[in-house]
Protein backbone atom coordinates (compact mmCIF):
# COMPACT_ATOMS: atom_id res chain seq x y z
CA UNK A 1 0.00 0.00 0.00
CA UNK A 2 1.24 3.28 -0.74
CA UNK A 3 1.10 6.66 1.95
CA UNK A 4 -1.19 8.19 -0.72
CA UNK A 5 -3.45 5.52 -2.06
CA UNK A 6 -6.87 6.99 -3.24
CA UNK A 7 -10.12 5.87 -2.75
CA UNK A 8 -11.24 2.81 -3.31
CA UNK A 9 -14.55 0.85 -3.29
CA UNK A 10 -15.15 -2.38 -2.79
CA UNK A 11 -18.71 -3.29 -2.11
CA UNK A 12 -19.85 -7.03 -0.89
CA UNK A 13 -16.46 -8.94 -1.03
CA UNK A 14 -17.18 -12.95 -0.61
CA UNK A 15 -16.82 -13.18 2.62
CA UNK A 16 -18.64 -10.32 3.62
CA UNK A 17 -22.20 -10.44 5.51
CA UNK A 18 -25.13 -10.62 3.83
CA UNK A 19 -25.99 -7.00 4.21
CA UNK A 20 -24.01 -4.61 1.73
CA UNK A 21 -20.66 -3.05 3.00
CA UNK A 22 -18.25 -1.16 0.61
CA UNK A 23 -14.78 -0.67 2.15
CA UNK A 24 -12.27 2.16 0.92
CA UNK A 25 -9.04 3.08 1.23
CA UNK A 26 -7.79 7.01 2.01
CA UNK A 27 -4.44 8.18 1.79
CA UNK A 28 -4.19 11.43 3.30
CA UNK A 29 -6.53 14.08 5.44
CA UNK A 30 -7.74 15.91 2.82
CA UNK A 31 -9.49 12.31 1.28
CA UNK A 32 -10.46 11.41 4.88
CA UNK A 33 -12.00 14.86 5.43
CA UNK A 34 -13.73 14.36 1.97
CA UNK A 35 -14.98 10.84 2.48
CA UNK A 36 -16.09 11.24 6.26
CA UNK A 37 -18.19 14.24 5.09
CA UNK A 38 -18.28 15.99 8.21
CA UNK A 39 -18.91 12.93 10.76
CA UNK A 40 -15.63 13.40 11.90
CA UNK A 41 -16.35 16.77 12.83
CA UNK A 42 -16.56 18.44 16.81
CA UNK A 43 -20.14 18.44 16.54
CA UNK A 44 -20.88 14.66 16.06
CA UNK A 45 -17.77 13.12 17.46
CA UNK A 46 -17.66 13.44 21.40
CA UNK A 47 -14.11 12.55 22.00
CA UNK A 48 -11.19 14.29 21.08
CA UNK A 49 -8.51 11.47 19.56
CA UNK A 50 -11.61 10.88 17.25
CA UNK A 51 -12.20 14.08 15.46
CA UNK A 52 -10.80 15.39 12.06
CA UNK A 53 -8.63 18.07 13.49
CA UNK A 54 -6.90 15.92 16.24
CA UNK A 55 -5.87 13.78 13.24
CA UNK A 56 -5.01 16.77 10.78
CA UNK A 57 -2.77 17.68 13.62
CA UNK A 58 -1.02 14.62 14.36
CA UNK A 59 -0.57 14.49 10.68
CA UNK A 60 1.02 18.26 10.52
CA UNK A 61 3.30 18.04 13.66
CA UNK A 62 3.92 14.25 14.25
CA UNK A 63 4.22 12.75 11.48
CA UNK A 64 4.13 15.26 8.37
CA UNK A 65 5.97 12.35 6.02
CA UNK A 66 3.68 8.94 6.90
CA UNK A 67 -0.35 10.93 6.23
CA UNK A 68 -2.57 8.71 7.53
CA UNK A 69 -3.79 5.26 5.66
CA UNK A 70 -7.39 4.86 6.81
CA UNK A 71 -9.55 1.70 5.94
CA UNK A 72 -13.36 2.59 5.90
CA UNK A 73 -16.22 -0.04 6.05
CA UNK A 74 -19.64 1.51 5.54
CA UNK A 75 -23.24 0.31 4.98
CA UNK A 76 -26.33 2.48 4.13
CA UNK A 77 -26.00 5.83 6.21
CA UNK A 78 -23.57 3.95 9.10
CA UNK A 79 -19.56 3.89 8.54
CA UNK A 80 -16.73 2.95 10.50
CA UNK A 81 -12.89 4.22 10.36
CA UNK A 82 -9.68 2.79 11.14
CA UNK A 83 -6.97 5.48 10.75
CA UNK A 84 -3.36 3.86 10.56
CA UNK A 85 -0.44 4.86 9.93
CA UNK A 86 1.96 2.75 7.11
CA UNK A 87 5.32 1.75 8.57
CA UNK A 88 6.50 0.59 5.90
CA UNK A 89 7.88 -2.96 4.98
CA UNK A 90 3.91 -4.43 5.05
CA UNK A 91 3.52 -3.31 8.65
CA UNK A 92 1.14 -0.41 10.22
CA UNK A 93 0.26 1.10 13.83
CA UNK A 94 -2.42 2.98 14.56
CA UNK A 95 -2.62 6.99 13.44
CA UNK A 96 -1.69 7.77 16.94
CA UNK A 97 1.04 9.51 18.99
CA UNK A 98 2.02 10.00 22.67
CA UNK A 99 -0.54 12.64 23.03
CA UNK A 100 -3.09 10.24 22.32
CA UNK A 101 -4.76 8.77 25.27
CA UNK A 102 -7.24 6.35 23.81
CA UNK A 103 -7.44 5.23 20.08
CA UNK A 104 -10.27 3.04 18.40
CA UNK A 105 -12.05 2.74 15.15
CA UNK A 106 -14.03 5.55 14.58
CA UNK A 107 -17.57 4.92 14.16
CA UNK A 108 -20.38 7.85 12.71
CA UNK A 109 -22.73 8.92 14.99
CA UNK A 110 -25.95 6.16 16.20
CA UNK A 111 -23.72 3.49 14.77
CA UNK A 112 -25.63 -0.14 16.01
CA UNK A 113 -23.80 -2.03 18.06
CA UNK A 114 -24.13 -4.97 15.73
CA UNK A 115 -23.53 -2.82 12.71
CA UNK A 116 -20.30 -1.52 13.98
CA UNK A 117 -19.47 -5.22 14.76
CA UNK A 118 -20.37 -5.93 10.92
CA UNK A 119 -17.87 -2.67 9.95
CA UNK A 120 -14.83 -3.51 11.54
CA UNK A 121 -14.81 -7.66 10.47
CA UNK A 122 -15.07 -5.78 6.62
CA UNK A 123 -11.79 -3.72 7.65
CA UNK A 124 -10.10 -6.77 9.39
CA UNK A 125 -10.80 -8.59 5.82
CA UNK A 126 -9.72 -5.71 3.81
CA UNK A 127 -6.60 -5.44 5.30
CA UNK A 128 -5.43 -8.61 4.56
CA UNK A 129 -4.88 -7.41 1.09
CA UNK A 130 -2.73 -4.55 2.83
CA UNK A 131 -0.27 -5.59 5.97
CA UNK A 132 1.39 -8.27 7.32
CA UNK A 133 1.60 -6.69 10.92
CA UNK A 134 -0.21 -4.03 12.27
CA UNK A 135 0.21 -2.31 16.31
CA UNK A 136 -2.74 -0.53 17.53
CA UNK A 137 -2.65 1.64 21.20
CA UNK A 138 -3.29 3.09 23.34
CA UNK A 139 -6.78 0.79 23.66
CA UNK A 140 -9.33 0.39 26.14
CA UNK A 141 -9.81 -2.94 27.21
CA UNK A 142 -13.34 -2.75 25.66
CA UNK A 143 -12.14 -1.54 22.14
CA UNK A 144 -8.98 -3.66 22.21
CA UNK A 145 -11.36 -7.18 22.66
CA UNK A 146 -13.70 -6.30 20.02
CA UNK A 147 -10.30 -5.45 17.42
CA UNK A 148 -8.98 -8.71 18.50
CA UNK A 149 -12.01 -10.57 18.10
CA UNK A 150 -12.74 -9.12 14.79
CA UNK A 151 -9.38 -9.61 13.26
CA UNK A 152 -9.46 -13.47 14.69
CA UNK A 153 -12.55 -13.76 13.10
CA UNK A 154 -10.61 -12.32 10.04
CA UNK A 155 -8.06 -15.01 10.23
CA UNK A 156 -5.88 -12.79 11.77
CA UNK A 157 -3.23 -13.82 14.72
CA UNK A 158 -4.36 -11.39 17.90
CA UNK A 159 -2.13 -10.85 20.43
CA UNK A 160 -2.58 -8.61 23.50
CA UNK A 161 -0.75 -7.12 26.42
CA UNK A 162 -1.41 -4.46 28.79
CA UNK A 163 0.59 -0.92 28.04
CA UNK A 164 -0.38 1.26 30.57
CA UNK A 165 -2.17 2.34 33.74
CA UNK A 166 -5.21 4.68 32.95
CA UNK A 167 -6.50 6.68 36.14
CA UNK A 168 -9.84 8.33 36.43
CA UNK A 169 -11.69 9.54 39.03
CA UNK A 170 -15.38 9.50 39.06
CA UNK A 171 -17.08 12.88 40.02
CA UNK A 172 -20.69 12.74 38.82
CA UNK A 173 -22.66 14.83 41.09
CA UNK A 174 -20.04 16.21 43.47
CA UNK A 175 -18.64 19.89 43.82
CA UNK A 176 -15.09 20.15 45.22
CA UNK A 177 -15.80 19.94 48.97
CA UNK A 178 -17.32 16.69 48.55
CA UNK A 179 -14.50 15.46 46.14
CA UNK A 180 -12.13 16.75 48.61
CA UNK A 181 -14.13 15.02 51.25
CA UNK A 182 -13.02 11.68 50.12
CA UNK A 183 -9.30 12.25 49.48
CA UNK A 184 -6.79 10.81 51.71
CA UNK A 185 -5.53 12.89 54.96
CA UNK A 186 -2.13 12.34 53.62
CA UNK A 187 -2.63 14.73 50.37
CA UNK A 188 -5.09 17.11 52.48
CA UNK A 189 -2.65 17.75 55.05
CA UNK A 190 0.38 17.93 52.15
CA UNK A 191 -1.86 20.69 51.10
CA UNK A 192 -2.66 22.27 54.21
CA UNK A 193 0.94 22.50 55.37
CA UNK A 194 2.07 23.66 51.68
CA UNK A 195 -0.16 26.22 51.11
CA UNK A 196 0.81 28.45 54.83
CA UNK A 197 4.49 27.58 54.31
CA UNK A 198 5.37 28.22 50.36
CA UNK A 199 1.80 29.91 48.95
CA UNK A 200 1.24 30.40 45.61
CA UNK A 201 -0.73 32.56 43.52
CA UNK A 202 -2.94 30.49 40.76
CA UNK A 203 -4.44 31.71 37.40
CA UNK A 204 -6.98 29.46 35.49
CA UNK A 205 -7.15 30.52 31.57
CA UNK A 206 -10.10 29.11 29.61
CA UNK A 207 -9.31 30.65 26.41
CA UNK A 208 -5.64 31.02 24.77
CA UNK A 209 -3.46 33.06 26.01
CA UNK A 210 0.00 33.81 24.55
CA UNK A 211 1.86 34.76 27.91
CA UNK A 212 -0.08 31.83 29.73
CA UNK A 213 1.60 29.50 27.45
CA UNK A 214 5.13 30.81 27.59
CA UNK A 215 4.87 30.87 30.98
CA UNK A 216 3.86 26.79 30.66
CA UNK A 217 6.66 26.29 28.41
CA UNK A 218 8.92 27.82 30.95
CA UNK A 219 8.00 25.78 33.45
CA UNK A 220 8.20 22.46 31.53
CA UNK A 221 11.85 23.42 30.63
CA UNK A 222 12.53 23.48 33.80
CA UNK A 223 11.11 20.42 34.98
CA UNK A 224 12.22 17.17 35.88
CA UNK A 225 10.35 16.12 32.59
CA UNK A 226 12.00 15.06 29.30
CA UNK A 227 11.54 17.33 26.23
CA UNK A 228 8.75 17.82 24.88
CA UNK A 229 7.68 15.72 22.11
CA UNK A 230 5.74 18.19 19.74
CA UNK A 231 5.67 21.68 21.40
CA UNK A 232 3.88 22.76 18.33
CA UNK A 233 1.84 20.19 18.11
CA UNK A 234 0.41 20.80 22.28
CA UNK A 235 0.59 25.00 21.27
CA UNK A 236 -1.23 24.04 18.33
CA UNK A 237 -4.05 21.68 20.19
CA UNK A 238 -4.12 24.41 23.08
CA UNK A 239 -4.74 27.72 20.51
CA UNK A 240 -7.62 25.37 19.40
CA UNK A 241 -9.54 23.90 22.83
CA UNK A 242 -9.42 27.44 24.08
CA UNK A 243 -11.19 28.92 20.67
CA UNK A 244 -13.91 25.94 21.23
CA UNK A 245 -14.29 26.97 25.00
CA UNK A 246 -12.81 23.50 26.65
CA UNK A 247 -9.53 24.81 27.52
CA UNK A 248 -8.18 24.76 30.82
CA UNK A 249 -4.66 26.10 31.25
CA UNK A 250 -3.58 26.69 34.98
CA UNK A 251 -0.54 28.46 35.98
CA UNK A 252 1.02 28.83 39.78
CA UNK A 253 3.41 31.39 40.62
CA UNK A 254 5.50 32.65 43.35
CA UNK A 255 6.64 36.19 43.69
CA UNK A 256 5.54 36.37 39.95
CA UNK A 257 7.30 33.52 39.01
CA UNK A 258 5.76 30.83 36.97
CA UNK A 259 6.48 27.43 39.38
CA UNK A 260 3.91 25.02 37.87
CA UNK A 261 1.43 24.31 35.38
CA UNK A 262 -0.86 22.39 33.89
CA UNK A 263 -2.91 21.98 30.67
CA UNK A 264 -6.80 20.71 31.26
CA UNK A 265 -9.64 20.65 28.86
CA UNK A 266 -12.90 19.75 29.34
CA UNK A 267 -16.20 18.68 27.54
CA UNK A 268 -19.41 16.56 27.31
CA UNK A 269 -18.44 15.88 31.21
CA UNK A 270 -15.03 14.68 31.05
CA UNK A 271 -12.34 16.70 31.93
CA UNK A 272 -8.63 14.96 30.78
CA UNK A 273 -5.55 16.19 32.40
CA UNK A 274 -3.10 16.43 29.40
CA UNK A 275 0.25 17.93 30.74
CA UNK A 276 1.47 19.27 34.35
CA UNK A 277 4.73 20.30 35.73
CA UNK A 278 6.81 22.04 37.92
CA UNK A 279 10.07 23.53 37.91
CA UNK A 280 12.55 20.95 39.44
CA UNK A 281 13.87 23.82 41.88
CA UNK A 282 10.78 23.35 43.71
CA UNK A 283 10.32 20.26 43.92
CA UNK A 284 10.43 20.69 48.16
CA UNK A 285 7.36 23.45 48.04
CA UNK A 286 5.30 20.71 46.37
CA UNK A 287 3.83 24.12 43.81
CA UNK A 288 2.13 21.19 41.59
CA UNK A 289 -0.25 19.93 44.49
CA UNK A 290 -1.18 22.82 45.45
CA UNK A 291 -2.00 23.72 41.69
CA UNK A 292 -3.93 20.71 41.22
CA UNK A 293 -5.43 21.93 44.65
CA UNK A 294 -7.07 24.74 42.55
CA UNK A 295 -7.67 23.38 39.53
CA UNK A 296 -9.46 20.56 40.74
CA UNK A 297 -11.56 23.03 42.65
CA UNK A 298 -12.48 25.01 39.66
CA UNK A 299 -13.03 22.31 37.23
CA UNK A 300 -15.88 20.38 39.77
CA UNK A 301 -16.94 23.50 40.72
CA UNK A 302 -17.17 25.36 37.27
CA UNK A 303 -17.82 22.79 35.24
CA UNK A 304 -19.21 19.86 36.75
CA UNK A 305 -17.67 16.88 34.96
CA UNK A 306 -18.78 13.85 35.76
CA UNK A 307 -15.51 12.10 35.10
CA UNK A 308 -11.57 13.29 35.33
CA UNK A 309 -8.96 11.34 33.32
CA UNK A 310 -5.41 11.88 34.55
CA UNK A 311 -4.52 10.36 31.30
CA UNK A 312 -1.79 7.30 30.93
CA UNK A 313 1.04 6.86 33.32
CA UNK A 314 1.04 4.80 36.63
CA UNK A 315 2.76 7.64 38.76
CA UNK A 316 1.96 7.01 42.24
CA UNK A 317 1.07 10.70 43.26
CA UNK A 318 -2.31 10.02 40.48
CA UNK A 319 -3.63 7.38 42.62
CA UNK A 320 -4.23 10.11 45.94
CA UNK A 321 -6.04 12.42 43.76
CA UNK A 322 -7.85 9.37 41.25
CA UNK A 323 -10.32 6.53 42.50
CA UNK A 324 -9.81 3.22 40.31
CA UNK A 325 -6.80 2.17 37.95
CA UNK A 326 -8.29 1.43 34.54
CA UNK A 327 -5.63 -0.03 31.29
CA UNK A 328 -5.00 0.83 27.78
CA UNK A 329 -3.60 -2.10 25.99
CA UNK A 330 -1.26 -2.61 22.99
CA UNK A 331 -2.90 -5.07 20.37
CA UNK A 332 -0.66 -6.69 18.17
CA UNK A 333 -2.21 -8.66 15.01
CA UNK A 334 -0.69 -10.83 12.16
CA UNK A 335 -1.53 -11.97 8.73
CA UNK A 336 -0.32 -15.36 8.92
CA UNK A 337 -1.05 -15.24 5.09
CA UNK A 338 1.52 -12.28 4.68
CA UNK A 339 4.82 -13.96 4.44
CA UNK A 340 6.06 -11.24 6.69
CA UNK A 341 3.16 -11.23 8.80
CA UNK A 342 3.87 -14.61 9.54
CA UNK A 343 7.25 -14.54 10.36
CA UNK A 344 6.89 -11.78 12.57
CA UNK A 345 4.10 -13.97 13.99
CA UNK A 346 6.02 -17.12 14.68
CA UNK A 347 8.72 -14.58 16.39
CA UNK A 348 6.45 -13.12 18.70
CA UNK A 349 4.97 -16.37 19.84
CA UNK A 350 8.51 -17.63 19.90
CA UNK A 351 9.24 -15.07 22.11
CA UNK A 352 6.50 -15.17 24.70
CA UNK A 353 6.87 -18.48 25.02
CA UNK A 354 10.69 -18.73 25.80
CA UNK A 355 9.71 -15.78 28.42
CA UNK A 356 7.08 -17.82 30.32
CA UNK A 357 9.40 -20.63 30.67
CA UNK A 358 11.77 -18.09 32.01
CA UNK A 359 8.96 -17.28 34.42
Amino acid sequence: MTAHAPLIADVGCPDAPAAAIATGVTGSIDALASDAAGLLDRALQPGPYDRLDWLTLTAQHIAPHQPPVTISARSGPHAVWLPLRDAGAGRARSFASWYTLAYAPIASPGCPADTRTALLAAIARRLRRHFGAITLWPLEPADSAALAAAFRNAGWLALTRVEAAHWVADTAGLDFDAYWACRGSKLRNTVRRRAKAHPVETRIYTRFDAAAWAAYEAVYAGSWKPQEGSPAFLRAYAEQEGAAGTLRLGIALRDGRPVAAQFWTVEHGVATIHKLAHLESERGQSPGTLLSYAMFRHVLDQDRPALIDYGNGDEAYKAEWMDRRDERHRLRLFNPLSASGAWAGAGTLARAALNRVRA
